[in-house]
């Protein structure tokens, strides 16, 4: 099944012959992948009026477990994200009301950050939505060819200087 990346690769190796362009078909597909991906989560977040962050947010403070509270340091390295991408989404979350924030007794400079119900029912609402559009990208793929792939892309992932 040839796609763009194939034609792509067709003319770098007529205009340079001398150089292995293979890996801009990984990456290539790997970028693409992850537009289409992106595009296909955001179309499912906005259906439940959220977006990637403040789902991103919600869901690690509901998967850590009663009582779906964290600092906000530890809510940007679990989730992936920097101290200043936190405060932004906190701040949109909280003015909702989907999360609050209360000083934290063991750091009188910091806080915690809580789920409320209103973000634990947003949450609950769209993950089997955001599980399904997962799975429907997936579906042309086998569960052994899934399991590889996570295999391949975790070590990706890790080669790459990713966690």
């Amino acid at each position: 099944m040839a796609d763009h990346v194939d034609g792509i690769l067709a003319q770098w190796r007529r205009e340079r012959p001398d150089l292995d362009v293979s890996p801009m078909g990984v990456i290539g597909r790997l970028s693409r992948a992850a537009a289409a991906v992106d595009a296909q989560l955001a179309r499912n977040f906005a259906a439940h009026d959220l977006d990637r962050g403040s789902f991103d947010v919600l869901a690690t403070l509901l998967r850590n477990g009663a009582p779906h509270r964290l600092t906000p340091a530890a809510l940007a390295a679990d989730a992936m994200i920097t101290s200043s991408a936190v405060a932004q989404r906190l701040n949109r979350l909280e003015a909702r009301g989907l999360i609050t924030r209360t000083p934290n007794p063991e750091d009188g400079r910091g806080s915690l950050v809580t789920l409320t119900p209103a973000g634990k029912a947003a949450v609950e609402a769209t993950l089997p939505a955001h599980l399904a559009t997962e799975e429907a990208m997936l579906a042309d793929l086998t569960t052994d060819e899934r399991a590889a792939l996570a295999t391949l892309l975790s070590r990706l992932l890790h080669s790459a200087g990713g966690r």
